[in-house]
């Protein structure tokens, strides 16, 4: 058998979780499987969500699909106007499409789910709630933002003219 520090192989236990927090209802810790592995095109994060608590602002893609495989617990998925109960052993598809996806753990132990995406570097994210847009080129929401050269958010409807500003 090979050296476990091997490229290729990421263990979720010997990932480093990464902890999503803004106060008061989003909070989860993230390993960034995917990413440790050596991926480039597709993204695979694990996630665990304490009660009472979500991972992101409801949102959808532009350009990347989705998809989500509860490990353990139950909670709601935001999808468009639908709320659905999910739980342990559920797929969730979450294709490119304006409608948009929210986890939310309303159960009373820790929500585990593995995240997997497509990771398309040119990427527009659209967050209802707050009106706003998010635009990501370079790479995907969720990759490598060493390699982003373009990233931000914006309020929906804050254009300017095609040349304004140009000389």
């Amino acid at each position: 058998m090979s050296d476990r520090k091997r490229s290729h192989v990421a263990n979720v236990a010997e990932v480093e979780p990464t902890r999503v927090e803004a106060e008061p209802r989003f909070c989860a810790d993230r390993r960034s499987l995917s990413r440790a592995a050596g991926g480039r095109h597709i993204g695979a994060s694990h996630y665990r969500v304490p009660p009472g608590k979500t991972a992101w602002p409801a949102h959808f893609h532009a350009a990347n699909e989705e998809a989500i495989f509860v490990l353990h617990g139950q909670g709601t998925l935001r999808l468009g106007d639908e709320r659905i109960s999910v739980r342990t052993g559920d797929w969730i598809a979450l294709p490119a499409e304006p409608r948009a996806h929210q986890l939310i753990n309303d159960g009373t132990e820790d929500l585990v789910y593995l995240c997997v995406s497509t990771q398309t570097p040119t990427d527009v994210c659209v967050y209802p709630d707050s009106n706003k847009i998010g635009v990501f080129g370079g790479a995907a929401p969720g990759g490598d933002a060493q390699r982003r050269f373009v990233s931000g958010y914006f309020r929906a409807g804050s254009t300017v003219p095609y040349y304004d500003g140009e000389t």
